[in-house]
């Protein structure tokens, strides 16, 4: 069994304790303990934890603990003065000078985690007092939690000394209750007690969750400790009969020197087991408990034998972890029989070497495993990489590619994990920024944010964060997000998540503008024909809309005009037939009419024509036309969606058209422009155009939250001279978007 020391208290005799401290080191390294506990009982005095303990009684107990695990000397340095840099200024540079940089190193890891312990209790304690709602969350922001303790775990011993540093907080509370006892226990079993499981610690494992269960449980673990109290000689009594039997027949089937004991149960390991089987303490079998350790893996299954020779079976309580070992590479047999009386008693057999390992998990690995060539450092970096794999916190798979595939998808290395206010964890990829955090927690957090806090200090918007720091966001009350954010050079996103929820804003208040535009335009109309009464829907569907914001944008974007808006707000309709080409007015073209620009109406000559204001169509561009009241045909692209909807209803008055021959005429085109406002654009642009001989007629600009939109109507003789512009207008410097609308 392992050697720990369970209290401070109970070593009444300092040296003692001393003595206990530097059991197995070189005398050198006995000495660098002796400086150091002389160093630390000068520097802590009389100081106490925010538990209530003497600083200098728990890095003792802490030490104790380690050194109980055949950790290294500078392990054990390193719990006698984890304090020593929240005490003394400039306390690494000390640490580094006197008892050298490991050391240091080792201090600095656990100053680090501790950072994260009160964060952490706080998620724990207030999700489970408040009655968690959603479980899932709760079970994943602890797993966000775990990951974030690995990322920011450097070196194996930190977190084995942080696992004693528990321990011994725990010990603490049972000799001095306090409030906060409650809050530790619940992390402990959410956080540390899975941890000391995984890494196969099983004696820190075992009294972290019996002290936890304690505090959580009182009455619960009362009961139990008085059932097996009640009848513990009689066990005891039991336990030894049947270690002298079981011995007798190794010895006679030639199994040579096993070493064979009574194996303590725990409480919150009986719990478990009735709570999940649904049984009372009389059933749980393995109250009685025995283990057998043997020279050789055949002698495991050879005691295996005679134990189920001697004593009858239990069904379904066999289980073989040496052929099939758990993931943390625990290995040993196990099974449950019945005795001549009725009793029942659980037997663990296994080997001296996988006794070592179950005992001491991590620490026996690293104790006793041999090298072969390699040297101190590559057997180091290979516990580290263990470690880092053990601490992916999965359950065991039965699959090992399974394993590789997730501990690969889980590359601490490309993630960071950052802290809310609240103490919630945010998993986002390395080089986030706080707008990205703020993005992450909430889209509205996202779009007010004005600042950040990292760690209390304001910082820039565009600061990439590091793992363990906790952000806050200074929030605007209203408002939203900078077209500045969009900027990748000035690296204020860089999640695409965000990127995409920026965008997504400006989208919705474009079209705000446009929705308010369209209805100002609608509702005029409306009020000069004194028809404010009529359905703005009904007159959308009479127009072969969805409904009034489909009115609103088309009227806006000039797809529907005020001449059809006024007809269908009258609900008056014009048969148009074969005859009413006849009947269209014809007259004598000027050079600037649509026939002189080269239109030709199939079947018909001399018509009046005029090119669509919607679409603005330009040669080469498919046309087709449209057969109006009074105002001749109308052509349009036959792209054009207004056209679309006018001929879904009245198909009756589309005529075929295509361009004719003459081509040096000029036609209308709009060009829509998208640039990052700056002194001087619209002179570029103009500069632009005017280079390339085009005229515009008219323009219209806006310029909003550092963001340029620009509209012009020009006269372009072809769809190439159109084209050539467009890419001109892209290299302007700001411009991110111009296309013909």
């Amino acid at each position: 069994m392992v050697s720990v020391i369970h209290s401070v208290a109970a070593q009444s005799d300092f040296e003692h304790s001393l003595q206990t401290l530097v059991e197995g080191l070189p005398a050198v390294e006995a000495e660098r303990l002796r400086r150091a506990v002389d160093f630390a009982r000068g520097i802590y005095g009389d100081g106490q934890l925010g538990s209530g303990e003497a600083v200098w009684g728990h890095a003792l107990g802490m030490a104790l603990i380690v050194a109980g695990l055949k950790l290294d000397a500078d392990s054990r340095l390193a719990a006698l003065l984890f304090a020593v840099p929240a005490i003394l200024e400039f306390g690494l540079t000390r640490i580094e000078s006197d008892f050298g940089r490991s050391v240091a190193h080792l201090v600095d890891g656990i100053s680090r985690l501790n950072r994260l312990r009160p964060i952490s209790r706080g998620f724990v304690a207030h999700s489970i007092d408040s009655g968690e709602k959603n479980p899932q969350e709760l079970r994943s922001q602890i797993e966000v939690l775990r990951k974030m303790l690995l990322a920011m775990v450097e070196d194996i011993r930190v977190v084995l000394l942080r696992l004693a540093s528990r321990t011994q907080t725990l010990r603490h509370y049972a000799a001095e209750p306090d409030e906060l006892r409650v809050p530790v226990a619940r992390e402990t079993l959410e956080l540390y007690s899975p941890l000391a499981n995984r890494l196969g610690v099983w004696e820190l494992k075992w009294e972290l969750e019996d002290l936890s269960f304690r505090y959580l449980h009182p009455e619960i673990y009362k009961e139990i400790a008085r059932h097996l109290d009640e009848k513990r000689t009689e066990r005891e009594q039991f336990i030894a009969d049947a270690i002298d039997r079981l011995k007798s027949e190794l010895a006679a089937a030639g199994v040579g020197t096993p070493e064979i004991y009574g194996r303590p149960k725990h409480i919150y390991s009986i719990w478990n087991k009735m709570r999940k089987k649904g049984v009372e303490f009389s059933e749980v079998y393995d109250v009685r408990a025995l283990r057998v350790i043997v020279e050789e893996v055949r002698d495991c299954y050879t005691a295996l034998g005679i134990v189920h020779h001697i004593w009858s079976p239990i069904a379904k309580e066999f289980d073989d972890y040496i052929s099939h070992p758990k993931g943390n590479d625990y290995r040993s047999l196990h099974t449950a029989v019945h005795c001549p009386d009725g009793r029942a008693i659980e037997v663990q057999i296994r080997t001296r070497e996988m006794h070592r390992h179950a005992e001491l998990g991590v620490a026996a690995h690293w104790r006793y495993k041999e090298g072969s060539g390699t040297t101190p450092e590559d057997r180091y970096d290979e516990k580290i990489a263990w470690l880092r794999q053990l601490l992916t916190w999965r359950d065991d798979v039965a699959d090992s590619s399974d394993w590789v595939k997730h501990y690969k998808q889980a590359a601490f290395d490309e993630t960071v994990y950052i802290l809310t206010p609240q103490g919630r964890v945010v998993d986002l990829p390395r080089g986030a920024t706080p707008v990205d955090f703020a993005y992450r927690v909430h889209t509205d957090i996202g779009h007010r944010c004005r600042g950040a806090k990292v760690d209390g200090a304001l910082v820039p918007l565009n600061t990439q964060l590091a793992t363990g720091q906790r952000v806050e966001i200074v929030l605007a009350k209203h408002g939203g997000p900078s077209r500045d954010w969009l900027n990748s050079s000035l690296g204020y996103l860089f999640t695409h998540r965000s990127r995409v929820k920026v965008r997504q804003w400006f989208a919705s208040l474009a079209l705000e503008d446009t929705l308010a535009e369209g209805r100002s335009v609608v509702v005029r109309e409306l009020q000069r024909m004194g028809q404010t009464g009529v359905s703005l829907d009904e007159l959308a569907v009479r127009l072969g809309l969805a409904g009034s914001d489909d009115l609103f944008i088309a009227v806006a974007r000039a797809k529907l005009n005020i001449r059809q808006l006024q007809v269908a707000v009258r609900g008056t309709d014009m048969p148009v037939d074969e005859r009413l080409v006849g009947e269209l007015p014809v007259r004598r073209q000027r050079d600037s009419d649509v026939a002189e620009k080269g239109i030709l109406i199939v079947g018909v000559d001399r018509l009046l024509t005029q090119l669509a204001g919607c679409c603005k169509p330009v040669p080469p561009d498919p046309i087709v036309g449209f057969v109006t009241r009074g105002k001749g045909v109308s052509v349009h692209r036959l792209d054009c969606s207004n056209f679309t909807n006018m001929r879904g209803m009245h198909p009756e008055r589309v005529i075929e058209t295509t361009w004719g021959l003459k081509t040096d005429s000029v036609f209308a085109a709009d060009i829509v422009i998208d640039a990052h406002d700056r002194q001087g654009l619209l002179r570029d642009v103009s500069d632009i155009l005017a280079r390339e001989k085009i005229n515009v007629i008219a323009v219209n600009t806006q310029s909003r939250q550092g963001n340029a939109h620009m509209s012009f109507t020009a006269e372009v003789g072809t769809m190439a001279q159109l084209n050539r512009t467009l890419a001109l207008l892209h290299q302007v410097e700001g411009v991110v978007g111009a296309r013909r609308a």
